[in-house]
């Protein structure tokens, strides 16, 4: 396997953006009968009028094959308990990263329980954007639940607290 050498910008680059706070989610589709899902850090709401998210999505991804020939996918954004959920999504496993995952449908999508938020979206567009596209979406049902979301900062997972 070839490492990949990063230029000394790609390198500043991936440190101060380590330094940045960012929810984590889970982005999910179907494929046929087949759930597959991704972790993502790279998301946030997009238009009001309508209602609207981005998300972005490594070319390399399977998911974004899948979104391809189902334009429909769930953003399950994760509470503080589930970085069990974050690390498993965010393995190759394909669509056996469900097995033994609790999950039901939504809108058509696959939902995670325990979430702090849930939109099932339709894609409104795929946006190239470097090694990566991005894939807006116009949502179709949002859910939140008032827990502590899981975040991820210098590259490990934590959580939010309110100060004072």
């Amino acid at each position: 396997m070839t490492t990949q050498m990063l230029s000394p910008l790609q390198d500043a680059f991936r440190h101060a953006m380590s330094a940045v706070c960012s929810p984590v989610s889970v982005v999910t589709a179907l494929d046929g009968d087949s759930p597959y899902g991704t972790t993502v850090s790279a998301f946030n709401s997009l238009s009001m009028t309508p209602p609207m998210v981005l998300i972005s999505l490594d070319r390399g991804s399977s998911l974004l094959g899948v979104l391809g020939s189902s334009p429909a996918f769930g953003l399950n954004v994760l509470s503080a308990e589930q970085d069990d959920l974050a690390r498993r999504f965010a393995s190759k496993l394909g669509p056996d990263k469900f097995t033994g995952v609790d999950w039901s449908m939504v809108a058509g999508v696959p939902a995670l329980p325990g979430t702090i938020g849930f939109v099932a979206c339709r894609v409104a567009q795929f946006v190239d954007a470097g090694d990566h596209i991005l894939v807006l979406g116009e949502v179709e049902v949002a859910e939140h639940a008032d827990v502590a979301p899981l975040t991820y900062h210098q590259r490990t997972f934590g959580t939010h607290a309110r100060l004072g």
